[in-house]
């Protein structure tokens, strides 16, 4: 279940919020006037997150190049990962 506070907790209760994010591992979503207005995350999270991501992406591209027909030997790959 997502954790929602008000945005004059992030002001008023900063520390709180801060050791949920990082004990929960999970975004804190703020609300302002009623409505959601933004998620707040440990900087932990947000690197997973953003990793994940590129990652994703990366699998996409290769996902893509198969399908147009695009398909490589393995000392290419082993050589483009010496590269990296």
């Amino acid at each position: 279940m997502p954790i929602i506070r008000p945005s004059s907790d992030l002001r008023n209760n900063y520390n709180e919020i801060s050791t949920l994010c990082h004990q929960t591992k999970s975004p804190v979503y703020i609300t302002k006037n009623g409505l959601g207005d933004l998620a707040v995350m440990s900087i932990e999270l947000c690197e997973i997150l953003t990793d994940s991501y590129s990652l994703y992406k990366e699998l996409e591209k290769g996902i893509d190049s198969l399908e147009k027909g695009e398909k490589y030997s393995s000392e290419e790959v082993y050589d483009e990962l010496k590269k990296v």
